[in-house]
């Protein structure tokens, strides 16, 4: 047999009622709401990115709507409740709305250039500045990052580059080829007007 305790009902909810106060030490980030409703009181756990923004804004008697999961247990009929937005809507105060802030997808396109002796002997800097500068010039700072490496175990043939995510090693690379490689890897993310640039060969 398995679990009876397990949860078997996962659905939104959406609540309006006047906050009666916050559950836990507000020193260290209230972890629950109370709130009165039509159909009595509720406790409504609070998202993580919700605690640190609810404590000093909202008061007792704050007319709030909230939206968030809920949960029901299969054996005990229990219902529990997590807010992942809180909106004031008392008529006679500015309407707020606190939800998390809305993470930044990380990148997962960078290039990568040795950055140990042997290689920047060989040009690695002037590589890297060219990379940077052919990054910046299509517009994709906030899509391709640029990360110095410890060796590449290719000292004799730096500098040693690597596109991700696809994983291409290139080594001897000069910053006149920087361009061209920058095009090869991340032509999907270009502007068309960016794509129909004159490439020049790598040589």
């Amino acid at each position: 047999m398995g679990n009876l305790n397990k949860e078997v009902g996962v659905s939104s909810f959406k609540i309006e009622g006047r906050f009666v106060g916050f559950v836990g030490n507000l020193e260290e980030k209230p972890k629950r709401l109370r709130v009165a409703t039509a159909e009595g009181e509720c406790y409504i756990k609070l998202s993580k990115e919700l605690r640190s923004s609810l404590g000093d804004v909202l008061q007792p008697g704050d007319w709030v709507e909230i939206s968030g999961e809920q949960k029901r247990k299969y054996k005990t009929d229990e219902l529990k409740l997590k807010a992942y937005q809180v909106k004031t809507t008392d008529p006679t105060k500015q309407e707020k709305v606190f939800q998390p802030p809305v993470a930044a997808p990380k990148t997962k396109a960078c290039v990568m250039v040795c950055q140990k002796s042997s290689c920047r002997k060989r040009g690695a800097g002037e590589v890297c500045q060219a990379v940077s500068e052919s990054i910046r010039d299509r517009g994709l700072e906030d899509q391709v990052a640029i990360k110095g490496t410890g060796c590449m175990k290719e000292c004799k043939k730096g500098p040693c580059v690597v596109f991700m995510p696809d994983k291409s090693r290139y080594t001897g690379v000069a910053p006149k080829e920087v361009s061209t490689l920058i095009e090869k890897h991340f032509a999907a993310k270009l502007t068309p007007e960016a794509s129909q640039r004159q490439l020049s060969p790598v040589t």
